[in-house]
């Protein structure tokens, strides 16, 4: 039998070396500079990927047309709808830190303390953080009695044991609920002699800015007392409450002229202002006032009459007219809008 003549090693190493050697190796030139790999692709959004289609919307005929064609019939959300949505996105804004909203008034009986528990329970509700309503009143004041009705617990007890406060849990202790909103009552006995000094306002919030992310703060009546000069020391922000009266519209100028005259320029600057409506007359012209305001502050808010907030009982929120709730929501976005801006004092 014939041998099979050996192969030529030069020629085998040409077919099938490179099986031993691995997957042949490129080189650039000299010259020729590296070149950076080539971006990622980014990934694909769902809004971009799917086509755009109407919300649902939430009530009227709108709702039944929608619901009766099985969604093939789609007219889309009311504008007054899509107003309500684009304000509690800007209510969920984010908020990297504690934010302290100051609500002040240099002048009683224009719904600061309304306002006040308003304002808390519309951005305890729409947001997923915590938030608190201080009353710091030192004449007594009546904010946990219009939330929660429960004032037994209150801000001098917790300042009595504030060094042994070291937990949620602790903070707790010293608060009523009110729906998702935590109430710190003020001191309730006028007789006591303890006023709220600013020392004290400041310890207690600081010591609630590691618990909460909102803390809202009913100043009490007038701009000179001791707990004033702490809360404005705190306030990353400042809702000044008012009348479409002539004596409401010119304490609530007033109010920020003294915030001008004290050094606070930048909170009345950047101030909202709320026109609160349980008082008001024909014989006022109303556009007028909100044009003096809105030349003034970053926002103005009209809080229409509400009879069930008029009685000046416990505040349900269920029971406030649409056209209030949404002014109050109003107001929360204005807050909110200045979360990510807010001062570092």
């Amino acid at each position: 039998m014939a041998r099979r003549p050996e192969p030529d090693p030069a020629t085998w190493w040409e077919r099938y070396g490179h099986r031993l050697e691995g997957p042949p190796v490129t080189t650039r030139p000299a010259d020729q500079p590296d070149r950076p790999p080539a971006p990622a692709a980014p990934d694909l959004r769902e809004d971009e990927v799917l086509r755009p289609r109407a919300e649902r919307p939430g009530s009227g005929w709108r709702r039944l047309l929608h619901d009766v064609t099985g969604g093939r019939v789609n007219p889309g959300r009311s504008d007054v709808e899509e107003r309500r949505a684009e304000l509690l996105e800007r209510v969920r804004g984010r908020l990297p830190g504690a934010h302290r909203v100051a609500v002040m008034s240099v002048k009683g009986g224009v719904g600061k303390t309304t306002v006040a528990a308003c304002l808390g329970l519309t951005l305890a509700e729409h947001r997923g953080d915590r938030a608190v309503v201080l009353d710091a009143n030192p004449d007594a004041g009546t904010l946990a009695d219009r939330l929660t009705g429960d004032s037994r617990v209150t801000v001098r007890e917790l300042l009595d044991d504030i060094d042994r406060v070291a937990t949620w849990t602790d903070v707790s202790r010293y608060t009523s609920l009110a729906g998702r909103l935590q109430v710190l009552a003020s001191e309730q006995d006028p007789a006591s002699g303890d006023a709220f000094r600013r020392d004290e306002y400041e310890r207690v919030c600081d010591l609630l800015g590691r618990y909460f992310n909102i803390i809202v703060t009913d100043s009490g009546t007038g701009l000179v007392h001791s707990a004033m000069e702490g809360t404005l020391a705190r306030a990353d922000s400042v809702v000044v409450v008012g009348a479409p009266t002539v004596d409401g519209a010119g304490r609530a100028s007033k109010t920020l002229d003294w915030l001008v005259a004290h050094g606070h320029d930048d909170l009345a600057r950047d101030a909202v202002v709320v026109l609160s409506g349980d008082r008001q007359s024909p014989e006022v012209d109303a556009g007028r006032v909100l044009e003096h305001f809105r030349a003034r502050v970053r926002g103005v808010v009209e809080v229409p009459h509400d009879p069930h907030l008029a009685t000046g009982g416990r505040i349900d929120p269920d029971r406030l007219r649409p056209a209030t709730a949404a002014a109050f929501l109003e107001l929360a976005a204005l807050v909110a809008d200045a979360f990510d801006v807010r001062r570092r004092r």
